[in-house]
């Protein structure tokens, strides 16, 4: 069953409004809302929050990561239209299966028992609470990395108003502040109240100081052990990123030990103009920056983007241009990033730990100098 019940604090009045209007609620109607249980949560920020989510129940979960979605009868662009789905909204995942989208190289939908929606623009996630702590398990580090296990969990924020883009443009609105699942997060406190663990949470590099308390079962606590480096003693370890074929190869030596399907940057703004202002730079270009988690942002007024807590960030491009995690698409196999290379968060992680250099728990980024660590190959063909 595909659930939106708990998008927003203060549902039970939107799901009483929505069936007495025979469960047609305008988008706007619905963020107004939205914008109600919000302002209550002002004057009590934690004894008013709905904590976690009411999933599906479904081993596999995806979520709307775009505006709107039509859900489809079958996978076919061209099919019946069942009814409209919105951002993170969840979803079951029950299988995927090839179909029909125009003029696209992913082919793949998703079936998820009441309907088709193409796989691309949902984001595959889990709901995997975690048991809180109540110390930092490396005491000296002052704080400890999270990962978000859950498909979204919603945030407190402690010092408002919002400061980034992306979560000003949502507080405008009246959107919850959120945590996607596979971002990565940096906690400096915990705190216990009425038996509910909170860790206060942000991004520790790249951040325009906004800083949150969230409910701790979202989180899962990086350890020193996951993040160690594979295969450190490998000699001429490099990566190639073929841009036609939308793929990243992990070599060592003449030696292929790693593979994965990249996004890398659009051919296309999002007028359908052709652009090559988002090119991922052709080259070889050594890793001279790495870090667990940056908050990344460019552009201008028209086209500007901000994507908070983005994990596994290995930059490779005095630019900015990354290898690095992916949370809002999973359009990997086509070009739609600004530039940098995306990746599932499984595939970055993996790169993160091969390449050099080595980044070490405490403080979780590293800038090395001339001649820089791993070489990464971006051809065209």
């Amino acid at each position: 069953m595909i659930t939106n019940n708990q998008m927003y604090p203060n549902t039970a009045i939107l799901l009483s409004l929505m069936s007495m209007q025979n469960n047609i609620l305008s988008r706007r109607d619905f963020l107004k809302l939205s914008a109600l249980g919000l302002a209550g949560l002002a004057f009590r920020p934690f004894s008013n929050l709905s904590l976690l989510t009411d999933f599906p129940k479904s081993e596999r979960l995806a979520r709307v990561a775009t505006t709107q979605m039509e859900l489809k009868s079958a996978p076919d662009e061209n099919s019946a239209t069942l009814r409209m789905v919105y951002e993170d909204t969840i979803v079951p995942v029950l299988q995927e299966v090839v179909g029909h989208k125009l003029g696209r190289i992913n082919q793949r939908w998703v079936n998820t028992g009441e309907g088709y929606l193409w796989s691309p623009e949902l984001q595959p996630v889990r709901n995997n609470p975690n048991p809180p702590v109540a110390v930092f398990p490396i005491a000296s580090a002052g704080g400890m990395w999270l990962e978000i296990t859950i498909p979204y969990i919603d945030l407190v924020q402690e010092n408002p108003p919002a400061r980034s883009p992306r979560f000003s443009y949502r507080a405008g609105l009246g959107q919850s502040l959120r945590y996607y699942y596979s971002q990565v997060v940096w906690a400096d406190q915990i705190k216990v109240e009425s038996g509910q663990t909170w860790y206060r949470v942000q991004d520790r590099y790249g951040s325009y100081g906004d800083i949150f308390w969230a409910p701790a079962e979202a989180f899962r606590p990086l350890t020193v052990d996951e993040i160690t480096p594979i295969r450190p003693e490998a000699e001429n370890k490099s990566i190639r990123v073929n841009i036609a074929y939308q793929t990243l190869s992990c070599f060592e030596g003449n030696t292929e030990v790693y593979f994965a399907r990249v996004s890398t940057g659009a051919l296309f703004d999002a007028w359908g103009n052709q652009v090559d202002i988002w090119s991922t730079p052709i080259g070889e270009h050594p890793i001279w920056r790495k870090l667990f988690a940056l908050d990344l942002s460019g552009g201008g007024a028209l086209d500007g983007w901000d994507l908070p807590a983005v994990g596994w960030v290995s930059l490779f491009v005095g630019s900015g241009v990354a290898i690095h995690s992916t949370y809002w698409h999973n359009n990997y196999g086509e070009p739609s990033s600004r530039g940098c290379v995306n990746c599932s968060p499984e595939d970055a992680k993996w790169i993160f730990r091969w390449t050099q250099p080595v980044v070490s728990y405490e403080p979780g980024d590293l800038t090395v100098s001339v001649p820089g660590g791993t070489i990464v190959k971006v051809v065209e063909k």
